[in-house]
């Protein structure tokens, strides 16, 4: 085994996910308030509401994919009767859909960026960046999926006899860098653009996908009281559990009498 494999195969992999993992925790940590999109809602919604559903439900879709065909060993789904020619059809032709969901929502993203011009005048050079590594990976799939699943052979390319135990073999820490020899270039390319984008994930806006409004549902209420007189003086009863507020004015008058 060459030292070139070795390197691709093996410590380029363990460092991304290193610098991915250190670099989430390294950004809740220190940039709380920068872990967010910098939603652009307000300068053009029109785009923004073909766009935005078409990518994230595509990419959770194809995030899905990747999950049943990635890191479920092979012998498991065909032990609950879920054959090579169903998964095959599955995550060739229903993957192809959700990976052009996932292209078609970033190509609008992208467009709605750079002809509106309060939204690109809001865009970093970081954001240009990440848009780049984030297309990369995508075209990438989509261009290994087609030349090789579609167009390839009658079953195309069985990346779970080779791509999925390599990649398991890294969790596992005992890494089978020689699995990876014979797969197909268009594969080699998805995969190493892939793990340059978890490089980069946690400087990036992209943070956003590890957050949850986990506690919107049990924060208190926001009380909002009205200054006017006119509202804590008006004819209407108060609701039972609250008491109008006093305007300042008011309030100041009643402590001058007072004293």
């Amino acid at each position: 085994m060459s030292a070139t494999t070795t390197l691709l195969w093996v410590v380029f992999p363990y460092v991304s996910m290193a610098v991915f993992v250190v670099g989430l925790v390294w950004r809740y940590r220190y940039d709380k308030f920068g872990w967010t999109t910098r939603s652009s809602e307000l300068y053009e919604k029109t785009l923004l509401r073909l766009g935005s559903p078409l990518f994230h439900f595509g990419i959770i879709f194809v995030a899905l994919g990747h999950f049943m065909g990635l890191l479920i060993p092979k012998d498991w789904t065909e032990a609950v009767g879920f054959r090579e020619v169903a998964y095959h059809f599955i995550a060739t032709y229903m993957g192809s859909v959700a990976g052009l969901m996932t292209l078609v929502g970033l190509v609008l993203l992208i467009y709605r960026r750079r002809v509106t011009g309060p939204v690109f005048l809001a865009t970093t050079r970081v954001d240009k960046f990440m848009y780049v590594m984030l297309a990369i990976p995508i075209l990438l799939g989509m261009w290994a999926t087609v030349q090789t699943q579609i167009l390839g052979e009658a079953h195309g390319y069985d990346y779970r006899e080779t791509i999925s135990p390599w990649l398991r073999s890294l969790f596992y820490f005992q890494p089978m860098p020689e699995l990876m020899a014979d797969v197909p270039l268009p594969f080699k390319l998805h995969i190493a653009a892939a793990f340059l984008l978890f490089m980069i994930w946690p400087f990036t806006r992209l943070v956003h996908a590890f957050s949850a409004p986990v506690q919107y549902s049990t924060r208190p209420y926001i009380v909002y009281r009205s200054r006017e007189e006119s509202h804590a003086t008006g004819s209407r009863d108060p609701r039972r559990g609250w008491e109008p507020s006093v305007a300042p004015r008011e309030r100041r008058r009643r402590t001058s009498t007072n004293t």
